[in-house]
């Protein structure tokens, strides 16, 4: 912790990119471990543009109970961590693959959500945004077109969406400490801005409970450690 502190008092630009790691510790599962989202479940047959047009029922189904268990999950000390750091400028900013919303409720805002927001429903025709709430009360049908309310979050055979992806391109440019966050940095092309961010010459530390891909490339490692310790205690240290 007292190595990452020092970086961090010395850095001009950090930046921090969070994964499904980091809302573990808010009581959400991951995707892909053994208590995954996507354990026993084919994700194209539920969260993908296919199953959008052809499999509707089960793709309503499935975001509706994700939306649900959300009603009950709060932003741990991580996110609230993280907030703190953007207000006093110690972070400044936020790259996220969590559609989770957490670290917009913990009250960051420099932030880039890469893969959508889970929050909000957008009509599938003409794009008219109402809060996920509505699909708790069977409530699909877009007032404006007719058309279909699906989550705001890239699904399966999507593009990222643009502006997301283009401000996290120019931050990570920025960067001269590069923080990564509960993700397994294998799904791309948020694994690529690790490292990048390294190529431009910036730190990189990788804060995961399991290895990763780009552990032997990065300048510090912490693994099997809460993330909200890690950061409570390298701020006790700042």
């Amino acid at each position: 912790m007292e190595k990452l502190a020092d970086w961090m008092k010395n850095a001009n630009y950090t930046i921090v990119m969070t994964g499904a790691g980091m809302s573990t510790e808010s009581g959400l599962p991951d995707f892909r471990s053994n208590k995954g989202i996507w354990k026993d479940r084919d994700p194209i047959a539920l969260a993908s543009t296919e199953a959008l047009e052809y499999n509707r029922e089960a793709f309503f189904s499935f975001y509706q109970s994700r939306i649900k268990a959300l009603e009950e999950v709060k932003p741990n000390s991580g996110h609230y961590r993280l907030a703190d750091w953007e207000q006093r400028g110690i972070l400044k900013s936020l790259i996220t693959q969590n559609v989770d919303g957490l670290h917009s409720k913990a009250g960051s805002r420099n932030t880039a959500e890469l893969h959508g927001s889970i929050a909000e429903l957008r009509c599938h025709d003409c794009g008219y945004q109402i809060p996920s709430e509505a699909y708790l009360e069977n409530n699909t049908t877009c007032p404006k077109c007719s058309g279909f309310f699906r989550p705001n979050v890239v699904l399966f055979g999507e593009m990222l969406p643009e502006n997301a992806l283009l401000f996290a391109q120019q931050e990570t440019a920025k960067a001269d400490l590069f923080i990564v966050l509960g993700s397994s940095l294998s799904v791309a092309p948020a694994s690529a801005f690790p490292a990048e961010a390294k190529e431009n010459g910036a730190k990189l530390v990788i804060i995961n409970k399991t290895t990763t891909e780009l552990d032997d490339y990065a300048d510090l490692v912490i693994q099997e450690r809460s993330i909200g310790d890690v950061l409570n205690e390298t701020n006790k240290l700042l």
